[in-house]
């Protein structure tokens, strides 16, 4: 089965690129993610992370 999958791919022109596209598209991302996080002020990490324990009547008559 692979041998039919490996045939069939190199059959196809210009393969060889999308790989190497893939690879820059996530890194990029991840560097970007990275940067931002590093980035981030201490502030705006505390106030996401206290969103979830916070409680409000909105919130409250949902459920």
């Amino acid at each position: 089965m692979l041998k039919f999958i490996k045939h069939h791919m190199e059959s196809i022109a210009g393969i060889e690129i999308y790989p190497l596209i893939s690879l820059v598209i996530f890194f990029t991302f991840f560097m970007v993610l990275f940067y931002w996080v590093i980035t981030a002020k201490k502030d705006y990490i505390t106030k996401v992370s206290n969103i979830p324990l916070e409680t409000n009547n909105q919130n409250d008559s949902i459920l």
